[in-house]
């Protein structure tokens, strides 16, 4: 139950066994957490926001929900969750994301590259990096489709907490983007809980 600290605009990446539990946390409150989930057995078996979409009936997931694969088979079950506020529409952000929001601010290689460092050593290429549930993360969808990405609602110390139903490759970052947290960047902590 040893706690992990991801530090600001960094990420990781860990085993997580079939029924052990993630709990990621956002300590200082306003800070998005891009995660990431393979079958470790098969790493092309990787978490799908259309699948998911699909089978959950619904883009706003939380407490309860399912996270599938694009296999169709489910990876994580969402257990808990102090917030209830995540995005899974907008991809991890990257230097090209950078270059195009941020072009009077230094180019990053954002969670995009911090995800392929991290997930490297377990076999995982860029071009094999989805769409990442982007925990704490707030985006609304207007009625004419347009998307906004506002600053988080996590408070420091919210969470969520995931249920492994296979065992899985995890990829988790403190997203580096800018209009994703409120402007500044912090850590964010995690758990592994049998």
């Amino acid at each position: 139950m040893s706690l992990h600290v991801i530090p600001p605009r960094s990420g990781a990446a860990f085993i997580l066994r079939a029924g052990q539990l993630l709990k990621v946390i956002d300590p200082m409150g306003v800070q998005v957490s891009d995660l990431l989930a393979f079958n470790a057995a098969d790493v092309r078996e990787v978490i799908s926001n259309g699948r998911t979409f699909d089978y959950e009936e619904t883009i706003a997931l939380t407490t309860g929900h399912r996270l599938w694969s694009n296999r169709s088979n489910v990876l994580l079950e969402i257990v808990e969750d102090s917030v209830g506020q995540h995005d899974f529409l907008l991809t991890p952000c990257s230097e090209a994301t950078f270059r195009h929001f941020y072009p009077d601010q230094p180019v990053h290689r954002g969670c995009f590259g911090n995800l392929a460092e991290a997930l490297a050593p377990y076999g995982v290429e860029p071009d094999a990096i989805p769409t990442a549930f982007n925990l704490f993360m707030n985006v609304p969808v207007a009625p004419d489709g347009a998307l906004q990405v506002d600053p988080p609602v996590s408070a420091p110390g919210d969470f969520i907490v995931l249920r492994a139903a296979m065992d899985c490759v995890i990829g988790l970052t403190a997203c580096s983007a800018y209009a994703s947290n409120g402007g500044s960047f912090k850590p964010i902590h995690y758990q592994l809980l049998d």
